[in-house]
């Protein structure tokens, strides 16, 4: 989905189609890079991209900070320019140094990064490269990271020629920054097409019993494993026969699993640890929450929707542009005020004990995540962006 307001995909769309049939004959030389594999969102998101950006649009290249994740297998021989113990070290000057020489050697034409580390290191190499296009990514509200660190990446971003958010909230952070309006693209997460296909249920359905899923890596107190373990355990005592799945691994794994023994969940809490099997998951499941704190745009979210799950979250960050309000006539979710979770446990009992809102909203949430969010709709916005700028920087040495 590429936002409707975003000037800069707007302004270029005209140019984009007359030089479609161009890009079709010579491709697009792209370097993308991203800070680790793990399996967060950015990188879920660089990963699918990078695979699906193809001849004969694209010549794809990509880097790498740090070959580290679950992630790390799709791209065996990657090149990683490690930044050292400081952005601003030896170790990270010499990097940079090194991306800007395989930079040119590969002649590319267009570099974006992916997150915060990587548009510290990509943006001033592909600069010193003299890259004709440069694309940074603010893919998170912005609050969590330092205020220091908000304002050096604000910096990188200012000598880009675009940065691609992938919310209207994301982007609004930046227009608050003085960031140019006209320099923002919002581009949403993609779905690939195996996210909409039915799938069968890693964990088998039981009569009588509802599941409820949560999805996020345990690295982060800002996720809320624990506020969502405490509305677990209130519902737990009502109504016995809802089971509550936590998808996700990390280093707060052990303290999570004994917070959810002391507040007597026992056997009603399933711990998967990290899971590749996304759709297979989501199928054993009857509702999913987002309680985190921080979301730009979540792809647990859309993930949900594709698996036509109903889904409730906190109103943060763009989560209100996925989910309609309470009051909606045809509700795709429900939203909570950030923090209540008294009004989080009655609207998660709410759906518990309705089978016939869970599946309107969740078809509705189907419909709306595949209209918006397919890879093919993503892949083409990207597309347009790329080649609306090059087209631009082209015609300007044309007439320089």
């Amino acid at each position: 989905m590429i936002s409707e307001t975003s000037a800069l995909a707007a302004s270029g769309e005209t140019s984009n189609r007359a030089n479609r049939h161009a890009a079709a004959l010579e491709p697009i030389i792209v370097f993308l890079m991203v800070n680790t594999f793990e399996t967060g969102g950015s990188e879920r998101q660089f990963t699918l991209l990078a695979q699906n950006f193809k001849a004969p649009q694209f010549q794809v290249n990509v880097g790498c900070i740090n070959p580290r994740g679950p992630l790390a297998h799709h791209f065996p021989g990657v090149p990683r320019f490690p930044l050292g113990r400081s952005l601003f070290g030896l170790q990270s000057l010499r990097s940079r140094l090194k991306l800007s020489r395989h930079l040119r050697e590969h002649r590319v034409e267009v570099a974006h990064a992916f997150d915060f580390y990587a548009n510290l290191t990509l943006i001033p190499a592909a600069k010193l490269a003299r890259i004709p296009v440069v694309i940074g990514s603010h893919r998170q509200i912005g609050d969590l990271i330092t205020p220091w660190q908000f304002r050096a990446q604000t910096a990188a971003f200012r000598c880009c020629d675009a940065i691609v958010c992938n919310s209207e909230a994301a982007a609004q952070r930046l227009i608050d920054a003085d960031i140019a309006r006209n320099k923002i693209a919002v581009i949403g997460n993609a779905l690939p097409d195996a996210a909409f296909a039915r799938a069968k249920p890693l964990l088998p359905k039981r009569p009588g019993v509802v599941r409820a899923v949560m999805v996020a890596r345990m690295n982060h107190r800002y996720k809320n494993h624990s506020g969502f373990l405490r509305i677990a355990s209130k519902i737990h005592r009502r109504m016995p026969n809802t089971e509550f799945v936590l998808v996700g691994d990390g280093p707060l794994r052990p303290e999570l699993e004994k917070e959810s023994a002391e507040l007597g969940l026992e056997s009603s809490a399933i711990f998967l640890g990290d899971r590749q099997d996304m759709p297979e998951v989501l199928a054993s499941a009857d509702i999913a929450v987002n309680p985190s704190d921080s979301e730009s745009l979540s792809n647990v979210i859309l993930e949900a929707m594709a698996s036509s799950l109903p889904v409730i979250a906190y109103d943060v960050g763009g989560n209100s542009e996925l989910l309609s309000r309470i009051t909606n006539a045809d509700p795709r979710g429900l939203l909570i005020p950030k923090g209540d979770e008294n009004s989080f446990t009655v609207a998660l009992e709410t759906l518990i004990e309705d089978p016939a809102l869970r599946e309107r909203m969740g078809a509705n949430g189907f419909q709306f995540a595949r209209d918006r969010f397919s890879l093919t709709s993503v892949c083409q916005g990207y597309a347009d962006l790329y080649s609306a700028l090059l087209h631009k920087k082209r015609r300007g040495s044309s007439a320089s």
